[in-house]
C-alpha cells in the first residue's frame, strides 16, 4: 500500500505542521490550508504532508474509524497503516482537524510526543450533538497541550471528554488578499452566493437576473472538490471583491439534524467581510458572532427564505452612503481583527512562544491598509473611531523572539 511522507523542511523550523492537503481537496478545506501557508510565511516551519491515493484513504480512514470505535482505544489505530520518525525536534507541533475524522492520522508520526516541546490542535467543526460518538477519536486529544475549537458551543463537551481544557479561538482570512484596496474599485457581480442557499430565494434571484441587468453567480454542482487549494482561494477572493452584495447565514442553517439547533459562525462571514461585500442572510444568534462582529450592519438580516430579495436590494441600492459605509467598516475591522496573523499569535502566546519579526511586519502592514484607506476616504470622523484600535494594537505586541 502506497503511503509517502513529504515534508518540506528548514533548517532552523520550531514549527511542525501535519496537512491533509495532499489527501483532502474538498473547497471546504480550503481555508485552512491557506491558515497553514501563512504559517510558513510569517513563521519557521517545517509542513509534514502525508501522500495517499485520496479514494482508497476514504475507505482505509472509515474502516480506521470504525476499528476504533469497535475496540474502544484510539492510539493504536492509524489509517495510512504506516509510520513517519521524525529526526528533529520541534518547540510546536500544530495540527488543524476540520472533522473527528481526521484525528487519527496523527498517529502516523510515531515519536511527536517525544520530539515536539508543545503539541496543539485546532478542532474545527464538531457539534454538540455528536460529541459522545467521536469520543474514542478525541482521546487522542488527551496527549496534546492545548486544544483550540471555533464552535463555541462545543467547548464544554469536548472538555469533559478529554479532561483537559479548550480555548475558543474564531476563524481568520488572509485579510491582506481579501482586501479590495481602493475601496471604490469597480463591483462588476451583483450578488453572489457559494454553499447552501434557498430555493426559494435562489429562485426569485433567477427571475430578478432574467428581468433586468443583474449579474448572479452561484453554484451548479455538487461535491467540490479542487486541483489545488490556492487557485481555489484565488478565484473566490477575486469574485467576492468585485460582489456587491455576498448571501451569508449561521452555519448549515438548513440542516438542523447536523447541527442539533447549534447556531455557530462560519468562515463565511470572515471572508464576506474582508473582501467589502456587503452580506445578507441569517446570522447565528450567538455570543461568539456578537463578539467578532461588533459593528453596525455587519450583516443585513434577511430571512433565510426570501421572495422578496428583489424589492430588499432594490431599497439598499437606494442608500449609497450606507452602503459604502457598510463596505469600508467590514474592511477595516477584518484588517484589524481577523487576520490569520491575530489567530496565530494568540496560539503563540498561549503556549508561550514569542511572536516573529515577520510577524510584526505583516501587522504593520495590515494597519498601513488601514490608514490609507481612511486617508482615501478622507474623512476624519471615521479615522478618530479606528484609531482607539489600532493603538492598543501597537502597545500590545507582542516581543520579537
Amino acid at each position: 500500500m502506497s503511503v509517502v511522507f513529504n515534508l518540506d523542511a528548514k533548517k532552523d523550523a520550531r514549527i511542525l505542521l501535519l496537512s491533509l492537503r495532499k489527501m483532502k481537496f474538498h473547497v471546504a478545506r480550503c481555508y485552512l490550508y491557506e491558515l497553514e501557508d501563512l504559517i510558513c510565511e510569517f513563521d519557521s516551519a517545517d509542513i509534514l504532508t502525508p501522500v495517499f491515493n485520496p479514494e482508497l484513504f476514504k475507505v482505509t480512514n472509515r474502516i480506521a474509524n470504525t476499528a476504533a470505535q469497535a475496540v474502544g482505544s484510539s492510539k493504536i489505530i492509524n489509517p495510512l497503516f504506516k509510520h513517519f520518525n521524525l529526526d528533529k525536534e520541534y518547540e510546536l507541533f500544530f495540527v488543524i482537524c476540520q472533522s473527528p475524522l481526521d484525528i487519527l492520522t496523527i498517529n502516523s508520526i510515531k515519536n511527536w510526543r517525544n520530539k515536539c516541546r508543545k503539541v496543539v490542535v485546532w478542532l474545527d467543526e464538531i457539534w454538540a450533538k455528536d460529541i459522545e460518538k467521536w469520543k474514542v477519536q478525541l482521546s487522542v486529544l488527551q496527549e496534546f497541550d492545548y486544544i483550540f475549537m471555533n464552535f463555541s458551543q462545543s467547548i464544554e463537551g469536548v472538555t469533559k471528554i478529554i479532561q483537559h481544557p479548550c480555548e475558543y479561538i474564531p476563524f481568520g482570512i488572509d485579510a491582506i488578499k481579501f482586501c479590495p484596496y481602493p475601496l471604490n474599485r469597480e463591483r462588476s457581480v451583483d450578488l453572489y452566493s457559494v454553499g447552501r442557499r434557498s430555493q426559494v430565494t435562489h429562485q426569485a434571484l433567477l427571475d430578478l437576473s432574467e428581468r433586468v441587468n443583474f449579474f448572479y453567480i452561484y453554484e451548479t454542482i455538487k461535491d467540490l472538490y479542487t486541483i489545488d487549494h490556492r487557485y481555489h482561494r484565488s478565484l473566490y477572493k477575486n469574485i467576492l471583491k468585485k460582489s456587491r452584495y455576498f448571501i451569508a447565514n449561521r452555519a448549515k442553517i438548513d440542516d438542523t439534524n447536523a447541527t442539533g439547533d447549534q447556531q455557530e459562525v462560519g468562515a463565511r462571514f470572515f471572508e464576506g467581510a474582508a473582501a467589502g461585500t456587503v452580506m445578507l442572510g441569517v446570522p447565528p444568534e450567538c455570543e461568539s458572532f456578537t463578539r467578532n462582529f461588533d459593528w453596525e450592519d455587519a450583516v443585513i438580516k434577511v430571512s433565510y427564505d426570501a421572495p422578496n430579495i428583489a424589492e430588499i436590494l432594490a431599497a439598499l441600492d437606494s442608500q449609497p452612503d450606507r452602503l459604502q459605509k457598510i463596505r469600508t467598516d467590514n474592511v477595516i475591522n477584518s484588517l484589524l481583527k481577523h487576520d490569520w496573523v491575530y489567530r496565530w499569535e494568540t496560539i503563540l502566546a498561549t503556549v508561550g512562544l514569542n511572536s516573529t519579526p515577520a510577524m510584526m511586519t505583516r501587522k504593520a502592514h495590515l494597519q498601513n491598509l488601514v490608514e490609507r484607506i481612511l486617508t482615501r476616504k478622507n474623512s476624519e470622523e471615521r479615522s478618530a473611531h479606528y484609531s482607539d484600535r489600532i493603538h492598543k494594537q501597537e502597545r500590545t505586541q507582542m516581543p520579537v523572539a
